[in-house]
C-alpha cells in the first residue's frame, strides 16, 4: 500500500507509513572496535595494531553509549554489531559489560541479533563459550580463504586449519548462526581453489556467507605493492568468472543470494547489514563509526586518541538532500534481491521519476528484471551493479530540491 506523499521527504514518508500501519520502527547499533593484531595488506578500515589504549577506549565507549541514546529517537534496537578492526580481541566480560550498558539505555527487540566479527585465531573453545554467555548469538568469522597460500598473501594472522577449527568449535558449543567471509579475485586463487573454498563452506554447514571481490584501496599496503610491481594486478576478468561461479554454486545448492556479496541458508540473513541496504536507521559508536537517521549521516572521526580524550569537533555531519536520498535508495536497493520500487520512486521522489523512467528505457533489458513495480538486476546485471546504479543517479542538485 502506497501513501501519496508528493514533495514529502523520505524520512517523513516512512514515519507516517509505520505509524499508520502500527509497524514498530527498528534500528541497529554498530560498535567499531579499532584494534588488530596485524595489518592485512588489503584493508582500509580504521584500526590500530597497538593495544596500549584498549582499556581507555572501553571506558570511553561505555560513556558514549548513553550519551548518544537520543539519536535513534527511542526506536527499538533489532541488531547490535561489533565490527572493526578485530572485536574478538576484547575479552568476553568486556563485551558483556558493553551489552549491559546498551540494555540499560535502549529498548531492545526480543529477537535481538548480536553479531561479533572474529578472527579464527582468537576463537578458542573457552573464548567461544565465554562469548556465548556474554550474549553473542551470531558470529562473523573472518576466514577469507581455506587456502594457506591466499592467507599468507593477504597477511592474515591465522592459517587454514585454524579457520576450520574455529568454525567447528563454534558449532560444538551450540552457535547456530555463523557467517564466514571469503575473498575472491586474488592473484593466488585459482578457479579450482575458489570452488574448493565454496564447497568447504557448504560442507561445514554454516548459515551465512559474505563473499567479496578483492578491491585495491588507495593507501593500503597492497596498493603500494602493486604500484611497485611487487604483486600482480587484480585480474578483473578472473574476478568476474569467480562471481559467476559463486552464482551458479549458490543456485545449485539452494543458497539465497540476497545481496551481491551476501548469501544465506534457512533465511539467516544478516539483520544488521540488511538495515543498511533498506535505509533503516543505525547508530555508530567508536572512532570511525558512521550513523544514519534518514535525514543525515554522521560519523566519529577516525582518531582513537581524539575519541578517548573527548576532543571537540570529533563528529562530522553530512545532511542528505532529497537527491542524496534518492541516489542512495537506487544504489543500495539494486544490490539486493528486493530491488527498487517504481511506485516508491514515484511517490517519495516524484521530481526524479520522469528522468528515472527515461533512463530505464535506455538500459539494456538484459541487465534487469521487472515484475510489476519491482526492478531487480539480472544475473548479468549484478556484476555491473555500481555502474547501473550510477546510470540512474541524479546530479542536478539545484533544480531537484
Amino acid at each position: 500500500m502506497i501513501i501519496s506523499v508528493s514533495s514529502m521527504n523520505k524520512t517523513l514518508y516512512f514515519t507516517i507509513y509505520f505509524q499508520k500501519y502500527a509497524i514498530e520502527l527498528m534500528a541497529g547499533i554498530y560498535l567499531h572496535i579499532p584494534f588488530c593484531k596485524q595489518a592485512c595488506n588489503y584493508c582500509n578500515f580504521y584500526f590500530s595494531t597497538s593495544l596500549h589504549f584498549k582499556e581507555a577506549f572501553v571506558e570511553r565507549i561505555l560513556e558514549e553509549i548513553p550519551a548518544r541514546k537520543n539519536y535513534l529517537s527511542n526506536q527499538t534496537i533489532k541488531s547490535i554489531y561489533f565490527g572493526g578492526g578485530t572485536p574478538s580481541i576484547l575479552e568476553a566480560h568486556t563485551i558483556e559489560e558493553i551489552l549491559n550498558v546498551i540494555n540499560k539505555h535502549y529498548k531492545l527487540n526480543s529477537a535481538l541479533e548480536i553479531t561479533l566479527e572474529a578472527n579464527p585465531d582468537d576463537l578458542s573453545k573457552v573464548k567461544l563459550q565465554d562469548l556465548r554467555k556474554s550474549g553473542i548469538n551470531r558470529l562473523s568469522i573472518g576466514t577469507q580463504s581455506f587456502q594457506d597460500r591466499d592467507l599468507q598473501f593477504m597477511r592474515r594472522a591465522h592459517n587454514a586449519q585454524e579457520a576450520l577449527n574455529s568454525i567447528r568449535s563454534a558449532q560444538d558449543i551450540g552457535l547456530d548462526n555463523i557467517s564466514i567471509d571469503l575473498i575472491y579475485g586474488t592473484p593466488t586463487l585459482s578457479k579450482q581453489a575458489w570452488e574448493d573454498n565454496l564447497n568447504t563452506a557448504a560442507d561445514l554447514q554454516v548459515q551465512h556467507l559474505s563473499c567479496y571481490a578483492l578491491t585495491i584501496e588507495e593507501g593500503t599496503a597492497l596498493f603500494h605493492q602493486i604500484r611497485k610491481g611487487q604483486v600482480a594486478k587484480v585480474n578483473d576478468k578472473l574476478a568476474a568468472e569467480n562471481f559467476k561461479m559463486l552464482r551458479s554454486w549458490a543456485k545449485d545448492l539452494n543458497w539465497d543470494h540476497y545481496e551481491i556479496s551476501n548469501l544465506c541458508k534457512n533465511e539467516k540473513i544478516s539483520k544488521h547489514n540488511t538495515s543498511y541496504w533498506k535505509g533503516e536507521w543505525y547508530l555508530g559508536l567508536g572512532p570511525g563509526a558512521h550513523s544514519f537517521n534518514g535525514k543525515s549521516r554522521q560519523w566519529n572521526k577516525p582518531n582513537l586518541k581524539g575519541y578517548i580524550d573527548k576532543k571537540a569537533n570529533q563528529i562530522e555531519i553530512e545532511h542528505l538532500s532529497l537527491q542524496d536520498q534518492y541516489n542512495e535508495y537506487i544504489m543500495t536497493g539494486l544490490r539486493t534481491k528486493w530491488g527498487i520500487s517504481t511506485e516508491q520512486i514515484e511517490n517519495v521522489f516524484p521530481n526524479f521519476y520522469p528522468t528515472f523512467e527515461s533512463k530505464l528505457k535506455d538500459l539494456d533489458p538484459e541487465m534487469f528484471d521487472q515484475e510489476e513495480s519491482i526492478i531487480t538486476l539480472s544475473e548479468e546485471g549484478l556484476f555491473y551493479a555500481d555502474g547501473i546504479a550510477a546510470h540512474f543517479f541524479e546530479i542536478n542538485e539545484e533544480t531537484k530540491r
